[in-house]
């Protein structure tokens, strides 16, 4: 099987900061990757050098098969790249709704219908429960919600990779296990590439782990191989002895 992303190379440098270093990685279609590693260590400016959102350094980004490293977010878009952000960016003064209409006709040809719109919505605030809250001004959804109005924004695109960051920030523990079903369910159609810092949440979604430090890939791996990995729990887990 093809890997549906790959990266070689790949780099991104704030001035003398190399956020992201000579970074190589491979994901493959279906899978749920985590992203994990300390405050700083480079996870979300890789997920941004994917999603198109900055542009690297140096390095090279390749997705299905083809060069997309120059390609702007809105091209990645259409190709199947979805990105929820590490801070909310819901458009507070719209509806649920209308939040994720704005995405859903992006993947309707043809001039869409407002049918056609209107079960793409629904179907995407389902999933992710919020099909009640629908009429409700986006900002008025506590700050959880708002977290799963991104994820339904998400979903809209029909994407074939689906970058999530930070997703269970200020969700409820109910909310949490709601979550982990939901992305369960989403990888049975989608690739999943997953930053989180909830460690029980991890364990339980990811195939394979990936643990950035520095800038820099330190180990990559099962859960359990990742939670037993010395150099990790030096770096992050906290667990060293």
């Amino acid at each position: 099987m093809m890997p549906l992303l790959i990266t070689k190379g790949l780099s991104r440098n704030f001035g003398g900061l190399r956020a992201v270093d000579n970074v190589d990685f491979t994901l493959m279609p279906g899978e749920i990757r985590a992203v994990i590693g300390p405050n700083g260590a480079g996870k979300t400016t890789f997920v941004s050098l994917v999603s198109g959102r900055i542009q690297p350094s140096s390095g090279m980004i390749v997705f299905d098969g083809a060069d997309i490293t120059s390609q702007p977010a809105y091209v990645r878009v259409r190709l199947g790249i979805a990105y929820t952000f590490q801070l909310t960016s819901v458009y507070a003064n719209l509806s649920v709704y209308a939040n994720v209409a704005l995405p859903a006709q992006l993947t309707l040809r043809h001039g869409p219908s407002k049918s056609a719109i209107q079960a793409a919505v629904m179907a995407a605030l389902e999933r992710t429960g919020l099909a009640d809250q629908a009429a409700m001004p986006a900002g008025q959804l506590s700050y959880g919600h708002q977290r799963l109005l991104e994820v339904a924004m998400g979903l809209a695109l029909k994407p074939r990779l689906l970058i999530l960051d930070e997703p269970t920030q200020g969700l409820a523990d109910g909310e949490i296990d709601n979550f982990i079903t939901l992305v369960r369910e989403i990888a049975k159609n989608a690739t999943v590439l997953l930053i989180e810092h909830n460690m029980p949440v991890v364990m339980h979604l990811a195939d394979r782990i990936t643990v950035f430090n520095a800038g820099k890939i330190l180990a990559e791996g099962a859960p359990e191989a990742i939670r037993e990995n010395a150099a990790v729990q030096e770096a992050y887990l906290g667990t060293a002895p």
